[in-house]
């Protein structure tokens, strides 16, 4: 890997790890009542998250693939234009 290559599968696993973070900090604003709106946005956007304990962790589950996958194919899409 030359110097300026990114390393895809560490962007790809900091990607997952925010997206996790970020779903479950969403999911708990939910629940107290913060950002509520941004939450339901959420909602509509993932297939399996919503306010209960378990859809939280669903969301936080499909947040991580995508964070994942986005962030390793940016990754990898800039290793080979570069």
């Amino acid at each position: 890997m030359a110097n300026n290559e990114l390393n895809s599968l560490a962007l790809g696993y900091a990607g997952a790890t925010l997206s996790a973070v970020c779903m479950l900090l969403v999911g708990i604003g939910w629940n107290l009542g913060i950002y509520v709106g941004a939450a339901e946005a959420m909602a509509k956007w993932h297939m399996f998250f919503n306010a209960s304990v378990t859809g939280v962790l669903a969301g936080m589950a499909e947040a991580t693939v995508w964070g994942f996958v986005s962030a390793y194919v940016f990754g990898w899409l800039y290793n080979r234009f570069v």
